[in-house]
């Protein structure tokens, strides 16, 4: 696939890894870019930057990404490509409250689902269309630090995974982003990235083009970290091995070790 010519809906496009998507995609020579945002100065000053669309949406209300679907569709044109990318985390275990969690497992599960009800019968009924979900590699291996955002990305994996399948015969293309830990907001408010940033912090724009290689080759696993390949294949092969091994970076974690950086 190829973003050229086409219509863009990227959600959490104010900042880090969306509106790195946001730009990247205007320089493919995208038709029109819809940034969307529950901060609306800042998906203004992304749009204006490439001269996109503009767009308030709380990913949390299913009415607003109706909304969003239906201006965008009204005003620009048919969705071709729509980043279900918003995405928070929370920091906590078993204790973190059903608040915390009810609004993580909104923003980092509902939220995707909101979003199919709404485009993916446009898509089939045009025969043609995208959609990417940004998860992350918590939710193909696990996030120290982070039991709801562990849980919810593996829900979203398992979310873009069922909607491949599902749909792909009726010409719907998924794909599921699962970076490491990428510079943003979210990695400055979890100590940097955490255990997460053991491979090293990718900054988002080479995030961004390893999205565009991935919608060329139309590779549903996105996988901007390398090394994460790896760590799923020893997952795979010995799942008791790594889990010991995980067991022995939690611990490193809980006392404050210094975690190896390339």
């Amino acid at each position: 696939m190829e973003v050229t010519g086409k219509v863009v809906v990227v959600t959490g496009g104010a900042s880090g890894i969306g509106a790195a998507l946001c730009k990247r995609f205007s320089q493919e020579g995208a038709k029109a870019v819809v940034v969307a945002d529950v901060n609306e100065d800042g998906a203004k000053a992304v749009a204006q930057e490439i001269q996109g669309v503009a767009a308030v949406c709380d990913v949390r209300r299913e009415t607003d990404v109706i909304d969003l679907v239906n201006m965008t569709e009204e005003k620009v044109g048919p969705i071709d490509l729509f980043c279900s990318n918003a995405g928070i985390i929370a920091i906590g275990g078993v204790e973190v409250t059903n608040e915390e969690w009810q609004r993580i497992w909104e923003i980092n599960v509902l939220a995707h689902i909101y979003v199919g009800r709404a485009i993916i019968p446009r898509m089939i009924e045009r025969g043609r269309g995208s959609m990417l979900i940004t998860a992350s590699a918590a939710g193909l291996l696990s996030q120290i630090g982070s039991l709801p955002y562990s849980v919810t990305k593996h829900a979203a994996v398992g979310l873009a995974e069922n909607l491949a399948i599902t749909y792909g015969g009726q010409g719907i293309k998924v794909y599921a982003l699962c970076p490491q830990a990428v510079r943003s907001e979210m990695t400055r408010q979890f100590d940097g990235g955490g255990v997460a940033a053991v491979d090293g912090l990718m900054e988002p724009e080479v995030l961004a083009d390893s999205v565009i290689e991935a919608f060329r080759q139309e590779t549903f696993l996105i996988l901007p970290h390398a090394e994460v390949l790896t760590y799923m294949q020893r997952k795979a092969s010995d799942y008791d091995r790594w889990l010991t091994g995980m067991q022995r970076l939690q611990t490193r974690y809980n006392e404050g070790a210094p975690l190896k950086q390339k």
